[in-house]
């Protein structure tokens, strides 16, 4: 999937990588795609939950190995 941004958080334990994709949905334009990566595997839920509260879509969601990968399509 294109995503107009990439956030890594890969490392990065709750609530960093919600904090992270908080500041960089603010600098997006709506309509726009963040791909976000993820080591913690609480931000599956967190992320979703997160998304939906702020108005956002979670269009995606893969686990490769250790790695999460969402995109978040900016509502």
């Amino acid at each position: 999937m294109n995503a107009d941004k990439v956030l890594d958080a890969k490392g990065l334990a709750c609530p960093m990588p919600i904090v992270k994709t908080r500041k960089e949905m603010k600098e997006m334009e709506s309509g726009q795609i963040l791909e976000i990566l993820a080591t913690d595997k609480g931000a599956k839920a967190d992320l979703a939950a997160w998304a939906k509260s702020g108005g956002h879509e979670l269009l995606d969601s893969q686990e490769n190995g250790d790695v999460f990968s969402f995109w978040i399509k900016k509502g």
